[in-house]
């Protein structure tokens, strides 16, 4: 009997350990943030409310991993002059100028054709994971689902590059 309490109660801590354990995903999305922030990225987890989708009722809205890259290299006035955008990968109405599965939040109608087509450039580039961009003066953002490789983050750095140093 005394066999028993001893094996279940070491059962009971070793179970307990392994709950407490990171699974592999949690290990991997560690280890892409890390590199993230050397690359010069800002992570967060925000609240993603993209507009209704075709045949929706209620706008629909969720937590997404961002990648933020910050924009330097942007002065007091382009700041004020800047037009803010956003794109999701969805089916809505406001789907002018963007690929098929693309849809706007703000700012259709906004952009010159230069910077539209650098845009869908951008969309091109990203892995199939990303459900988002937004661009403000401050940042520009990548909504992703970390799913994918690693080799993704540099894919998605190296697709923001055109569009920061344009400064739209």
């Amino acid at each position: 009997m005394k066999w028993a309490i001893i094996i279940l109660v070491m059962m009971s801590l070793v179970g307990s350990m392994m709950w407490v354990m990171p699974s592999k995903r949690q290990r991997y999305q560690a280890q892409l943030r890390q590199l993230a922030m050397r690359k010069g990225f800002n992570v967060q987890l925000a609240q993603v409310k993209p507009p209704r989708a075709r045949g929706q009722v209620e706008q629909e809205s969720f937590n997404s991993p961002v990648y933020r890259l910050p924009r330097t290299n942007i002065s007091r006035q382009e700041r004020e002059d800047f037009v803010h955008w956003q794109v999701y990968r969805q089916t809505a109405l406001a789907m002018e100028g963007l690929p098929e599965g693309w849809c706007w939040g703000e700012g259709e109608r906004q952009l010159s054709d230069n910077q539209l087509q650098q845009l869908l450039t951008l969309i091109a580039r990203l892995p199939e994971g990303v459900v988002a961009i937004e661009s403000d003066p401050v940042h520009l953002s990548v909504f992703w689902n970390e799913r994918g490789e690693l080799e993704d983050l540099e894919r998605i750095q190296d697709a923001m590059k055109s569009v920061m140093e344009e400064k739209f």
